[in-house]
């Protein structure tokens, strides 16, 4: 890709995405700006990858044909306010921010702007990211296939309509914390078990890793690979049994439904 990206703000998910990009040379360190309003984060990533540190976030506007604003949600609008009259009229503006919508975006852009909405997770950290990508009506396909393997650079990408932005939220955005649960909850019952606390968590994670990697690769029906690890009057079908009886699954969907209007509710705002 022969675009120059800038990044205003580096925090984690910014650092993600530089990452994945330099990594998997997706696009040249020298075509890379980025602006922190930490000096040393600049220069940090300077050092690690070789891209440009910006002397302000207007400069690394007027340098980007792709602008991530990786700021936090209650800071973006104003950082796009400040930036708004240093950007080309070409330039793809990217926001990172959870209940900030396109529309709010828009007002403060400009209704002649090219905005992406994306909503990546905190596996991007690891090379293994979930992201949305919802672009408004501007933004041509090119375009959102650049964004799309900017993405892809360090995990999975989808382009989403902005409407299932919630669903988003609950099944990937938010997901992290409910798979770190069911992993310290697993542990703890191998623990139980007489099992180290160390080994436990890796065991547990790998389980969890390499049951999604099942789902992932073999295109079955998570109900059918269920069934192929359950043994008639085995313990795997025991195991099963006492979740059913706890609601497991249907306490899972609860919590998903409740994160969705919560995120709704944020959105509103």
């Amino acid at each position: 890709m022969d675009k120059k990206i800038g990044f205003i703000g580096g925090g984690n998910m910014a650092k993600a995405i530089i990452g994945g990009l330099v990594a998997g040379g997706v696009v040249p360190a020298s075509n890379l700006w980025i602006y922190d309003h930490k000096v040393a984060t600049n220069q940090a990533l300077q050092q690690q990858h070789g891209i440009q540190p910006g002397d302000s976030a207007s400069q690394v506007a007027r340098e980007a044909d792709i602008l991530f604003v990786a700021v936090k949600p209650n800071a973006v609008l104003k950082v796009l306010k400040e930036i708004t009259g240093d950007l080309n009229s070409d330039t793809v503006v990217v926001s990172i921010a959870a209940g900030v919508t396109l529309e709010s975006l828009a007002e403060v852009l400009g209704h002649d702007r090219k905005i992406v909405r994306v909503m990546p997770n905190t596996p991007a950290l690891v090379n293994e990211g979930m992201t949305s990508v919802t672009p408004n009506v501007l933004v041509d396909q090119s375009e959102c296939d650049e964004i799309v393997a900017i993405f892809r650079s360090f995990g999975r990408a989808e382009i989403v309509p902005e409407y299932l932005i919630h669903a988003v939220v609950g099944v990937s955005g938010s997901a992290p914390a409910y798979v770190f649960m069911l992993i310290e909850a697993m542990a703890d019952a191998a623990v139980l078990g007489g099992m180290p606390r160390a080994q436990a968590y890796q065991f547990a994670a790998q389980a969890v890793k390499g049951a999604a990697q099942m789902v992932l690769q073999s295109g079955e029906h998570p109900g059918v690979l269920k069934d192929s690890v359950c043994s008639p009057g085995g313990t795997t079908i025991e195991a099963v049994r006492v979740l059913e009886q706890k609601g497991f699954r249907s306490a899972a969907m609860e919590a998903i439904s409740q994160c969705m209007s919560k995120s709704e509710q944020m959105s509103r705002h």
